[in-house]
């Protein structure tokens, strides 16, 4: 006892002395920042108007956007978890990629698609002969709507979906027999056993719309801006850190409310009776009713998930020209110009974010997050596994951490370490730090289920037979551990890859990410900058999608991964 003891002291250590010194140390400076600037001057920027008009439409779109998405997520969650068709798998592993591609990268998809230079634009302006857009959807409410739709209904569709097909049908049938409806036997039997999935699908999908950062900035215009885009307003636009830091503390009290709700709520809780396997929860749709319905959702889901990105792909490779004297715009064929461009200033441009080393920074800051993410979360899953009393008070100091955003870590992070030896040499060490905080709740929530069905009788054999604590590990634990690990590997690296919120605070001119490179160029303008932003996320893209790929290849079927 007195051993186990101490290995769960040892194991909370590492994370502890990392988060005290990497979370909460930022976090006590933007306090400071905030408090000490109100006995000093007595808040003198503080206004209400700052605080109340960016909470206030925050919450607005986080719940419309949440509503929007189980509107949506609820229908296909039952489409994957009860029907089989043609397709499936496919469709379901296509599901999961909009949840992992980069911010930036779907806002600039849906810049392709709704956008004053977007193919529904540029086919309207041609065949109706037209001089501007007709469609003005970008920099509007509907805009981030349906980007946060896009980028969320995976959540509900995994999380509901997983247990949907757990459930046992037999329960269903029951309820048939004794002359319910179909919708009675649903409602009475399976959806309150659904409660708590919906539930914690709901309140994450609300958590994400909520800190929505990269979206809101490129999609929402300067009227539309949440808590975060007003932080990064306020902090690097205006200089007001006080008040920035003010946004900030409000943001994270919330935020912490959100995920303490959404972990008491996201596991479902029903008995072994009511499980089933998937493939017997699932049949091929039979009538008119059922068909109509998996024809329509896939159509939907089709639509939802590919338009955005097929428009972003092919929008790359097609150039268009303004139309010298005449109305609209004309075609000028299929071109590789703006991935050879990328590689170029002609112009000699001072504004040039050379994209090698973009990629080059990217690739080294993902790398060293992947390996700092998992090793951190690996020790930190251990920790949690183990039950008792030091556990558990040390449970809510882990946990606020996963509230925070990534715009409040950059935040913090500037404020703290301003200076050498952090903001010195070519590859600055915060950026994947700060990469790895972001990183480390779906590390954790990846390994930990891992760890806690490893059977103790196989530790317990091995110690008998004379195994070390590491060759345990080693001989026991890995092997089952190694799909977690490599899928917590895959997941750090894409996070890191396409992070975009700490990284706007923390990059310079002489370190940009690919991220922040495809921002500067879509926020300058000419139809070349379009084109390169568009460039670079599609190779951002590809590379998202190939992480995604290999997570579905990797993951253990029926492995939740939120």
């Amino acid at each position: 006892m007195k051993r186990s003891g101490s290995l769960t002291w040892l194991l909370w250590l590492i994370p502890l002395v990392f988060l005290l010194y990497f979370f909460y140390q930022p976090l006590l400076a933007i306090f400071r920042q905030v408090f000490s600037e109100r006995f000093n001057q007595g808040w003198q920027f503080f206004s209400w108007d700052q605080v109340t008009r960016p909470l206030v439409f925050t919450l607005w779109q986080a719940i419309l956007s949440t509503l929007l998405t189980l509107l949506i997520g609820l229908p296909a969650a039952y489409l994957f978890a009860r029907f089989d068709f043609a397709g499936r798998k496919g469709l379901h592993t296509l599901s999961l990629l909009p949840f992992i591609l980069p911010t930036v990268v779907v806002a600039t998809a849906f810049n392709t698609l709704i956008g004053p230079r977007g193919w529904l634009n540029l086919i309207l302006m041609d065949v109706f002969n037209l001089s501007t857009p007709p469609i003005k959807l970008l920099n509007s409410l509907p805009a981030i709507l349906l980007a946060h739709v896009f980028y969320n209904t995976s959540i509900v569709i995994r999380m509901v979906g997983n247990s949907l097909s757990r459930l046992n049908p037999h329960y269903e049938e029951a309820a048939r027999v004794l002359n319910a409806s179909p919708w009675q036997a649903f409602k009475e039997v399976t959806l309150p056993l659904l409660v708590p999935a919906i539930l914690g699908a709901s309140l994450l999908v609300f958590l994400f719309d909520f800190t929505s950062f990269g979206v809101v900035l490129m999609l929402g215009g300067p009227q539309f801006a949440t808590l975060e885009v007003e932080i990064y307003n306020q902090a690097m636009n205006r200089f007001n850190l006080p008040m920035a830091g003010l946004l900030s503390i409000i943001q994270l009290l919330v935020t912490l409310l959100i995920t303490l709700a959404q972990n008491q709520v996201r596991k479902p809780r029903f008995g072994k009776a009511a499980l089933s396997s998937e493939r017997k929860a699932r049949q091929r749709p039979v009538g008119r009713w059922q068909k109509t319905f998996v024809v329509l959702m896939i159509i939907l889901l089709v639509v939802l998930f590919v338009s955005p990105i097929l428009s972003l792909v092919t929008r790359s490779l097609v150039a268009f020209e303004a139309a010298r004297g005449e109305r609209g715009a004309f075609y000028t064929g299929f071109t590789t110009r703006y991935y050879i461009e990328l590689f170029q200033n002609r112009s000699g441009s001072i504004f040039y974010a050379n994209p090698l080393a973009a990629i080059r920074n990217s690739l080294v800051y993902s790398v060293m997050t992947m390996v700092i993410a998992t090793s951190l979360g690996l020790i930190t899953a251990y920790a949690l596994s183990r039950s008792g009393k030091f556990t558990r008070w040390l449970e809510p100091v882990f946990m606020l951490p996963l509230g925070a955003s990534a715009v409040i870590l950059g935040l913090g992070f500037l404020l703290t370490f301003n200076k050498p030896p952090w903001t010195s040499g070519p590859f600055p060490i915060l950026i994947p730090i700060a990469h790895s905080l972001i990183a480390l709740p779906f590390v954790v929530r990846t390994i930990l289920p891992a760890i806690q069905s490893i059977p103790n009788l196989l530790r317990e054999a091995a110690r008998v037979m004379g195994a070390k604590t590491l060759q345990v590990f080693r001989e026991i634990d890995l092997p089952i551990l190694l799909r977690a690990v490599i899928v917590s590997l895959v997941f750090s690296f894409t996070i890191s890859l396409g992070e975009f919120g700490a990284t706007s605070f923390l990059a310079n001119a002489r370190t940009p990410t690919i991220p922040v490179t495809i921002f500067r160029y879509i926020s300058q303008p000419g139809a070349l900058n379009y084109g390169q932003a568009l460039a670079m996320s599609t190779l951002l893209l590809i590379t998202s999608a190939a992480g995604s790929l290999l997570i579905e290849k990797i993951r253990l079927p029926g492995e939740e991964l939120f």
